[in-house]
Order: structure tokens, then sequence, then C-alpha cells
């Protein structure tokens, strides 16, 4: 397999929002999905990013960002929660696999996030391990709202940004990446219904992050 010359955070991210402009526009590529890639990569992977995101079935990384084979390391759970064994999947991703960027991947209409808005308002929360995934997303419900931001699609956003926090207070791996210019790390939006992914957090990219309106 020939080695290719890793990006940097920002080329990869260039490369992740290049191929979700693409699904969205309807003009996919489908790119290293062919017989000639699956044997390229067999031996070894180098993916040019990490991402954390929803397992909502809607959320198809490899689709949604007109990527293939060897491309993305994705990591999924209700409500992108994060527990250590999320942590150290990232962190694989990134110090073993030399990934240049991770991403947290939310997305409109998420069940986790508006269970815990009900529980919050109505004092009942699921049982089961599924109550868990709720109360991880409730600290972002409570900060939004502290904040004064009371709309779903401020609310997401605020879970969004605290999930990538977490993830480099929690982690000195990533952390340390980010301080070196080695990574970033990233927040997106996905909107269903136009398939959009939209900056809301950054660290270790220079690009401002729009205001969520």
């Amino acid at each position: 397999m020939t080695e290719i010359k890793t990006p940097t955070p920002r080329e990869a991210f260039e490369l992740l929002m290049d191929g979700n402009q693409r699904f969205v526009r309807g003009a996919t590529e489908h790119p290293n999905q062919d017989a000639a890639r699956r044997t390229e990569v067999a031996p070894s992977q180098q993916p040019f990013a990490v991402l954390f995101g929803c397992s909502d079935s809607r959320l198809a990384a490899e689709i949604i960002f007109d990527r293939g084979l060897g491309d993305l390391f994705v990591v999924r759970t209700a409500g992108h929660v994060a527990g250590t064994e999320v942590l150290g999947s990232i962190e694989f991703g990134v110090s073993v696999l030399d990934a240049p960027l991770v991403v947290v991947l939310g997305h409109d209409s998420c069940g986790a996030v508006a269970a815990a808005c009900s529980a919050l308002e109505n004092g009942q929360t699921p049982g089961g391990f599924v109550r868990d995934v709720v109360e991880r997303v409730t600290p972002s419900v409570l900060a939004a709202r502290a904040a004064g931001r009371e709309t779903a699609e401020e609310i997401l956003a605020e879970h969004i940004e605290h999930t990538v926090d977490l993830l480099l207070e929690r982690s000195r791996v990533l952390a340390e990446r980010v301080a070196a210019g080695r990574l970033g790390v990233v927040g997106l939006s996905y909107r269903l219904v136009d398939g959009s992914a939209q900056l809301v957090a950054s660290r270790g990219l220079d690009a401002a992050v729009p205001t969520v309106t």
C-alpha cells in the first residue's frame, strides 16, 4: 500500500465538508468504494478523520460525507454520549492511526436530546440503560437553558459543543495534540431534511464558528 501524506487538520476538515456539499447537491462521487480500494486498505488503514456521532440510523457517516473504505474511523453512541470506551476508541484513531481531525456529529430531532428535555419538564426518565444516556445529555440541556438558549437548535448546539469540550477535558492525548497543532476537534450539526452539516464548535482550526440562529 502506498503511503499517503497525512493531511493537516484544516485539510482534513475541508475534505470532509467537500464531501458533504456533494451529498447536499446530489452530486456524490462515491470515492474509495470499489474493489481496488478494498484491496488497497486491507493491509492497514489511514483514516483522515475520527467521526464520533449519534447512532441515529439517518446519520451514516460515509454516506452524508461522500467517503469510502478507509477514510473515516467511526464511533457512534445514542446522543453521542462519551464513556471510557468511546474515549479509548477516539484516542486509538488519533494516537495509533494518526488521524488529524476529530468530529463530533449531532443532528436535529435527536431522540436523546428530546428525552432529556422531556425528563427535565415532567420528571420522568426512561428505564434501563437508556436512562444513563438521558442523564449524560441533561447537563447540556441545563447549560443551554441557563444561558437563555431555549430552542431545539440552540440546545443541540450546546450539547455538541459540550461534547467537544468534554473530549478535550478528559483526554490528555487529544488536548496535547490540539495544543501542538497536530489535531483539530470540531462539532457539526447535521440537518436531516437538507443533509447539510453546519460547524458549531471548533478547537484547533482557525475557521470562525458561525452563530446558530
